[in-house]
């Protein structure tokens, strides 16, 4: 596959960075994953505005606009011959000296990875709840960055590729999915954790609020024992590649497969994409 590496539409087996990069050395460095169906990215504006707001915190100037990260996509769709992708988004601090630095990044290191999406995803997955904890943010909040031992260790410890497993807080409050945003429903209303639990404000998770809002369904987010997931009536999790996927049961508890929300909402969510291809010409 080819990427795109600082300037250079290169293959991959070709990549390099440098041994200084500090986004190897110390972690400074963030990403965004999301889809492009039929040429089109969707909710890039939400995915670069997020990334831009996080390079601010990690004091990297972000050298690239969205305009030419839309043609960069472009390019790498024609190279590749895809219509249908996954795509990374990656900026790390780029090469500096060793030694931890206050002063700003101006030269980061820019990769965007891409993907074919060929077979329809899962719409429907199991999930267990993990022993390892949900880690709290390094900052003020949780970036999407470099920073992934924690959800590495929930994945060893699932290591079961139909399942998701769901972090608590050291607390014992429902946090999140180890790549996932977690929903559940009670009595015809919505329930999610809330950012302040320390989880990632998923791109797909502030969509799926702003959907319950547009229909006057109830969301609610808080702070919630586990017990509200098992009393729940029907499960969701969201993310940008998975998009939106049923829970049919959390560890020993099973939920009845009406999903009347969970199934409101993807066909919302698939409606809102043809929409937008509809309405746009390709990048």
């Amino acid at each position: 596959m080819f990427i795109y590496l600082n300037g250079e539409f290169i293959l991959q087996d070709e990549a390099k960075i440098s041994p200084f990069d500090h986004g190897f050395l110390y972690g400074l460095g963030v990403f965004e994953t999301f889809r492009i169906y039929n040429g089109h990215p969707f909710l890039l504006d939400d995915h670069f505005q997020r990334l831009k707001r996080s390079v601010e915190q990690l004091n990297i100037i972000l050298n690239i606009t969205k305009q030419q990260l839309k043609e960069i996509i472009s390019e790498l769709l024609t190279l590749n011959q895809l219509k249908d992708a996954y795509i990374r988004f990656n900026v790390s601090a780029g090469a500096a000296p060793v030694g931890l630095q206050t002063d700003s990044y101006t030269e980061p290191t820019i990769i965007i990875f891409i993907k074919p999406i060929n077979s329809p995803l899962a719409r429907t997955k199991k999930a267990s709840v993990l022993t390892t904890r949900r880690n709290t943010p390094e900052g003020t909040e949780r970036l999407k960055s470099h920073h992934y031992l924690n959800n590495i260790i929930g994945k060893r410890e699932l290591n079961s590729p139909e399942y998701e497993g769901i972090f608590l807080t050291n607390e014992g409050y429902i946090a999140e999915g180890i790549v996932s945003n977690i929903f559940w429903v009670k009595d015809g209303q919505v329930y999610t954790p809330s950012v302040a639990t320390g989880i990632l404000n998923g791109i797909t998770r502030k969509f799926i609020i702003k959907v319950l809002a547009k229909y006057n369904i109830r969301c609610h987010e808080g702070f919630y024992p586990l017990t509200a997931l098992i009393e729940a009536d029907e499960v969701f999790i969201t993310n940008s590649i998975q998009e939106i996927v049923s829970i049919s049961s959390v560890d020993e508890c099973l939920y009845r497969q009406e999903n009347k929300y969970t199934n409101f909402l993807q066909s919302k969510y698939q409606n809102y994409i043809n929409k937008q291809l509809s309405s746009m010409k390709e990048i």
